[in-house]
């Protein structure tokens, strides 16, 4: 039997990850989740993007938000990265709150490859992403080109159309 090359495709698609905290110590809330996706021998983070302060989406009344976005890759299954993601919420502190409300940590899978996928606990790409300049500017930051896999538009577009 051979040992997998390098180059396997099992870590051949890109996944970004949508990161973000309004609470406590928003910057070291944000590398302690960059450090969870390191830790992970399923994970191998390739880039991450500036960090932006945001106001806060949805529910405005709360403190404003640092975001980023990460690329990975994994050969984790979608539903396998948002087991992974949702236990590294909790482990870094996140609690329950309303939706839309302050949180500690926030990853979101915003896309996955190409893929399109519509279960009941995932859908991606993730549905709210090109209407929130949060997630596209730092997004477009690490890969301009990105094409969103429903629309066949790069995601560029939604900026300068308004789509």
């Amino acid at each position: 039997m051979t040992a997998p090359s390098a180059t396997s495709s099992r870590f051949d698609e890109s996944v970004y990850i949508g990161l973000g905290s309004n609470l406590g110590d928003r910057r070291a809330h944000l590398a302690d989740a960059i450090h969870y996706l390191q830790n992970s021998l399923n994970i191998r983070v390739i880039a991450t993007s500036s960090i932006m302060e945001t106001l806060p989406w949805g529910h405005t009344d709360q403190p404003d938000f640092l975001n980023g976005v990460t690329e990975i890759r994994t050969d984790f299954s979608p539903a396998e990265l948002l087991k992974f993601l949702k236990e590294g919420e909790q482990f870094l502190g996140r609690t329950p709150t309303e939706k839309w409300g302050p949180r500690v940590i926030d990853m979101d899978i915003l896309l996955f490859g190409n893929r399109i996928i519509n279960d009941t606990h995932l859908i991606v790409p993730h549905p709210e992403m090109t209407r929130r300049r949060f997630v596209l500017d730092p997004l477009l930051e690490l890969n301009p080109d990105v094409i969103h896999p429903i629309s066949g538009k790069k995601l560029l577009d939604f900026i300068t159309t308004g789509d």
